[in-house]
């Protein structure tokens, strides 16, 4: 008899759902993408014993009919894309459907919920990828989703699971970036029955800082703001007075995505180094919105890692909005300006780059080449963009 052999069903989903599921704040990650992509306005997010016990979601957003909430825990199963061309443009958190199916099939999953159009909600419960209750269940409009026990059939992971203090901060760093993020959406976040967090919905993110870090952050922050038909870079950036000896305080996102990005992580810092000591790094509230068409999400299960076309120009104009912002707050030397050959650049500080036409002009010239994200090779490729937790206290 040969040595290889096909794996059953049950083995596949264990070994799927290790991709997803790799931790409490993982499962929380997924589950609160879900319920953002739900259009909710209100998202209550209850953890137990750093979610090795609970982890409970609670959303007011659209919801689901019966036949879609039995449909929801299949692999390959989502409402966010219909065929291979749709990965092309993006436009949501969620879109692998693979989520609810590798959360459920190593821990225990109860599933209430109930669409506008629907006179009655639906439950399902599921226990290690198998359904084991299906009925008619009372609920208002939205989705509420309850995992226990995780990694229960799966000791090996729930073996190297961190305490469950450790666990939650990861948790608690994820639904803080996550506030800063959604100005729309109301936050609430309890830990063992004690409130941790709570961001009301706000008109601005200034007031979204605020509840996070604090009225002395609020006054030290800048805003910076730049805009083509292509890209958009905007958020708050804090004054040299504000310090701190870690690159913790980053919040980075990339077309409403919660990223951890050498690229703009090095960006930050090439513009700092002029007004900030060595080792010393400030507060970033960063959001970059790009054409879909320039970067891939579709690159791991988790939606960890993202690659972008036009890595060096990403850089440089991340760099440029940075140091513009100094200008206008006098901590740099004022900007000169010259003409080169092929292009309009700036001079900021002691570094020359490109002009707001000239990133135009390269973005459209990028697509229009059809060589967004395989034909464009910079001459040191940089490693792809990878998703991370942001630690700090509130």
């Amino acid at each position: 008899m040969g040595k290889i052999r096909v794996l059953d069903e049950k083995t596949r989903l264990k070994i799927a759902a290790g991709e997803v599921v790799q931790n409490p704040a993982s499962v929380v990650k997924e589950l609160l993408e879900n319920a953002i992509d739900a259009n909710s306005t209100k998202i209550l997010i209850n953890i137990k014993k750093g979610g090795k016990r609970l982890i409970e979601v609670i959303d007011d957003g659209v919801g689901m009919s019966a036949d879609d909430a039995e449909i929801a825990f299949e692999r390959y199963s989502t409402s966010k894309i219909s065929d291979i061309s749709d990965l092309e443009a993006i436009d949501t958190l969620g879109f692998r459907g693979e989520a609810l199916a590798s959360i459920a099939a190593v821990s225990e999953v109860e599933l209430i919920t109930k669409e506008k159009e629907s006179q009655i909600g639906t439950q399902i419960m599921v226990k290690g990828g198998k359904t084991t209750k299906t009925e008619e269940a009372q609920r208002a409009n939205g989705t509420t989703v309850r995992v226990r026990n995780l990694f229960f059939n799966v000791p090996a992971r729930l073996k190297f699971l961190k305490s469950s203090t450790a666990e939650f901060q990861q948790i608690l760093e994820l639904i803080t970036n996550y506030s800063l993020l959604h100005d729309s959406i109301h936050f609430i976040l309890t830990h063992d029955d004690i409130e941790i967090l709570n961001s009301p919905a706000v008109p601005n993110k200034l007031d979204k800082i605020f509840f996070v870090y604090g009225k002395e952050i609020v006054k030290n922050m800048i805003p910076i703001e730049f805009k083509t038909d292509l890209l958009k870079i905007s958020g708050h950036i804090s004054k040299p007075v504000i310090q701190r000896g870690t690159r913790k305080f980053y919040s980075i996102f990339v077309n409403n995505r919660y990223i951890k990005s050498k690229l703009i992580i090095d960006a930050i810092d090439e513009a700092y180094k002029t007004v900030l000591p060595r080792n010393r790094h400030p507060l970033i509230v960063l959001t970059v919105e790009i054409n879909p068409a320039m970067i891939d999400v579709n690159v791991h299960p988790t939606k960890q890692e993202v690659k972008f076309s036009q890595e060096k120009l990403l850089f440089d104009t991340i760099t440029k909005v940075i140091l513009d912002s100094f200008d206008r707050e006098k901590l740099i030397p004022k900007i000169e300006i010259k003409q080169k050959t092929e292009a309009l650049e700036e001079k900021v500080g002691e570094k020359w780059l490109p002009t707001t036409a000239t990133v135009q002009q390269k973005l459209i010239s990028s697509i229009e080449a059809k060589s967004v994200i395989t034909e464009i090779t910079p001459t040191a490729k940089l490693p792809p963009v990878q998703i991370i937790g942001q630690t700090h206290d509130l």
